[in-house]
């Protein structure tokens, strides 16, 4: 067992005069049982002379982390005022008082209860008191003093990180950093080595090195090429007590990993490579793919493909694919089996971005031979030029050649081939083509100033193969011929005023021909012959292709002649000579002062009767007020005839309704067929009443044919509920004559003569049981029954 040595001071104070104080005798961890303090001898107690007492001490040291079973000695507090009888106690107080520190309140000895950290808390202060038993006031002041724990090894270096990630270039130079570690050491760097930390590498060399007091990691190795190996594990120590013998240590692993450069150039797996494709492929048609391979990683492994040398240069182009680095050779230009059956291409492969440092390793760069083979297709016929322009005068006759086409099987076996034109480019059959000899001629009349060009499409098939055919555009140009003759631009009415003077130009002419020849239009303007005796116009050519219209005398009377039809000969210039004659009519109006226009002849044509705007409006608009009026006058007699003979029920016998027509007795066959009652199965379904004439149409109602034995009264009262019930049935009131009552009817008879006769003997209950159409009969008649009984 260890043991620590101590010094325990104890000083006692009075006047400030010189004091003396001798040091504790050393304790051991065991703590003997004899403790001895100073204590100042009688010698010295009669020499110095104080007037007041009072005590104070030091500060004392405590080792941390104590290991004993016993409580650990700090020290002793002494009063002079202590005269070993026990009247004084000794009190402590402050940080840790009464559970980490205790004291003996007799002897005024100190002990640690507990295991102290430095790292903990390194400093205790409390404050110590002696007071009287008895009276329990103090005898000293209450002083302060310090407990200092003294630090010992007991913490191990840590690093920052339990695990470190850091990247090195490859093929770096000796001594380049990495990166950094950092350990802390939880000790008292200001007491002792405790504190105070070496770093050493444990596992990574020879490649990797560190700084023994900085901790920084370099390369110790060189050209590393991440190529044979690409990650490193380094573990570093550090360790306190500058490294010596029995320092603890902690360790850290540090991840280290290589970066790429380019320091391989690309290779190629293969010198040759060969390929085929059919001379039909179209431009950009991929033809095969060829790879370098490069040992680096990231832009540092890509390539760029070109063709360098070869007879294929124009015919092929090379391009790389960036997902895979690939390089895709294409077709640039259309092949040709019969021109040239194999190309050899050089490609190269090279690096874009190249590190100058490296190139004494060689070119970044490298080279193969590729062969391609191009492969014969059933190709379609070739016409000579990609287009043809023909032209034609557009007076030419039918079957008039215009020129030729000419293709030919470009295929080794040179099929003959056969021409023909396409329908959908000349819906109106104008040409035609000779199948054998590629000749266009005509099949109808050409009009230029109709039709100018003319784009059809000329077909080329193989006779031994017709799936294989190829098109070409045809262009017709119609060239002009002089067919037509000039006319007016538009047409001319123009006036000449009253007054107007000799040589007066009263209208300008100009002239449009359909046709167009080489050398332009040029036109010229006369009178007809047989207009120029005796005109009173005259025609001025301006020999710019206008005329003018002049007067020839004085003065003009609109009432002797109102207008003047001047016929005008326009010819051209062109072969054959073409002319026209137009006529311009001049009126001859009332001019002002200025020779404004302001009446002419014409203004009684416009309105002959006289009228004004103003009138017309007001006859339409009598027009208008009189058919409305005879239409709402048609409308109130229609609404009239819909009215119903009883509008109210409490004014009943002011309606009366005069029908003023006679019924014809038994002549009168025309509002009822009595051969329907006689014979009920005759009776035509669909046939309508007679007596009036219904404003809606309904359909007939299908009714059960009556046996032949029914009696004409059931027959009535069959039809009577038909009626009753049926809701198409219009509550028309009308007078039939049946001719025939039959036996044992109700009423008996129905004539108003012998009802006013016995008015007071009648019983009009029975009108209830005829019906809802009888229902207002029956409420009127009812009602007077009862106020005749009241």
């Amino acid at each position: 067992m260890r043991t620590y040595p101590y010094f325990l001071l104890l000083f006692w104070v009075g006047q400030p005069y010189p004091t003396s104080s001798s040091p504790l005798s050393k304790r051991t961890s065991g703590f003997p049982a004899k403790r001895r303090a100073l204590e100042l001898s009688a010698n010295s107690r009669n020499e110095l002379s104080r007037s007041k007492r009072s005590w104070m001490w030091n500060q004392f040291f405590l080792l941390e982390e104590y290991t004993g079973s016993d409580y650990q000695y700090v020290g002793k507090l002494h009063s002079d005022q202590d005269r070993g009888d026990g009247s004084l106690k000794y009190i402590l107080s402050g940080d840790g008082a009464g559970d980490l520190f205790i004291i003996n309140e007799n002897t005024g000895d100190i002990q640690a209860t507990k295991r102290l950290d430095r790292e903990e808390k390194p400093v205790y202060i409390l404050r110590a008191q002696a007071i009287n038993r008895r009276t329990g006031r103090p005898v000293e002041p209450e002083s302060e003093f310090i407990i200092k724990i003294h630090d010992i090894n007991d913490n191990e270096p840590i690093f920052t990180k339990d695990v470190y990630t850091a990247t090195v270039p490859e093929m770096a130079d000796v001594g380049t950093f990495v990166v950094q570690v950092t350990a802390t050491d939880a000790d008292d760097p200001t007491y002792g080595n405790s504190a105070k930390v070496v770093y050493s590498i444990l596992q990574g060399q020879p490649y990797f090195s560190v700084e023994s007091e900085t901790g920084i990691i370099k390369t110790a190795l060189l050209n590393m090429d991440r190529e044979n190996r690409e990650q490193y594990q380094v573990v570093i120590q550090a360790k306190d007590m500058g490294g010596q013998m029995g320092g603890l240590s902690g360790t850290t692993t540090v991840n280290i990993t290589l970066t790429d450069v380019n320091d391989n150039p690309p290779r190629f797996p293969q010198s040759t490579y060969q390929f085929k494709t059919p001379e039909s492929s179209p431009p950009g048609t991929p033809i095969g793919r060829i790879k370098a391979s490069d040992a680096d990683v990231g832009e540092n492994a890509e390539i760029e493909y070109s063709i360098t040398d070869g007879e294929g240069q124009d015919m092929f182009d090379v391009i790389t694919d960036q997902e895979t680095q690939e390089g895709i050779i294409t077709v640039k230009k259309l092949l040709d089996f019969e021109k040239k059956k194999v190309y050899t291409l050089k490609v190269e492969a090279s690096n874009p971005h190249v590190e100058p440092r490296f190139l004494y390793l060689g070119p970044f760069k490298d080279s193969a031979t590729v062969r391609i083979v191009v492969d014969d297709v059933d190709e379609p016929p070739v016409f000579s030029k990609l287009a043809y322009v023909l032209q034609i005068r557009e007076d030419s006759q039918i079957n008039t050649t215009i020129g030729s086409v000419s293709a030919q099987d470009p295929d080794a076996a040179r099929n003959p081939v056969k021409y023909s034109v396409d329908r959908h480019t000349d819906m109106d059959r104008i040409f035609n083509i000779d199948s054998g000899n590629g000749s266009i001629f005509t099949s109808k009349l050409l009009d230029r100033e109709t039709l100018l060009w003319h784009n059809i499409t000329v077909i080329a098939t193989e006779i031994n193969n017709p799936k294989q055919s190829s098109r070409v555009p045809l262009y017709i140009k119609v060239l002009d011929v002089n067919d037509n003759a000039p006319e007016f631009a538009e047409f001319y009415e123009t006036f000449v005023c009253e007054k107007a003077k000799a040589d007066q130009l009263i209208q300008t002419l100009h002239a449009v021909d359909k046709d167009d020849p080489y050398s332009g239009h040029q036109f010229s303007f006369s009178l007809a012959p047989e207009a120029v005796s005796g005109s009173n116009f005259t025609v001025q050519d301006n020999k710019d292709n206008t005329a003018g219209i002049l007067t020839r005398k004085n003065g003009y009377n609109r009432h002797e002649m109102s207008t003047y039809l001047l016929p005008v000969v326009i010819s051209d210039n062109d072969y054959p000579v073409q002319s026209s004659t137009g006529t311009v009519t001049v009126r001859v109006c009332a001019c002002d002062h200025h020779g404004n226009m302001q009446s002419c002849h014409a203004e009684a044509l416009i309105h002959p009767t006289g009228l004004s705007t103003g009138a017309l409006v007001a006859i339409l608009l009598c027009i208008l007020i009189l058919l409305v009026t005879v239409v709402l006058f048609a409308a109130l007699r229609r609404q009239r005839k819909k009215e119903p003979l009883i509008i109210s029920k409490e004014d009943i016998r002011d309606n009366i309704v005069s029908y003023n027509d006679e019924g014809g007795g038994e002549e009168d066959t025309q509002a009822f067929d009595i051969g329907t009652l006689r014979n009920p199965e005759a009776m035509e379904d669909s046939k309508s009443r007679r007596d009036i004439v219904p404003e809606a149409l309904f359909l007939p109602r299908r009714t059960p044919t009556a046996r032949d034995n029914t009696d004409v009264r059931d027959f009535i009262n069959q039809r009577l509920k038909e009626n009753d019930t049926d809701p198409t049935a219009p509550p028309y009131d009308s007078l039939a004559t049946y001719a025939y009552e039959g036996t044992g009817s109700v009423a008996d008879s129905l004539s108003s003569l012998e009802s006013v006769t016995t008015d007071g003997d009648q019983d009009y209950d029975y009108l209830s049981d005829w019906g809802p159409r009888f229902k207002k009969l029956a409420d009127m008649y009812g009602g007077m029954d009862s106020d005749k009984d009241s």
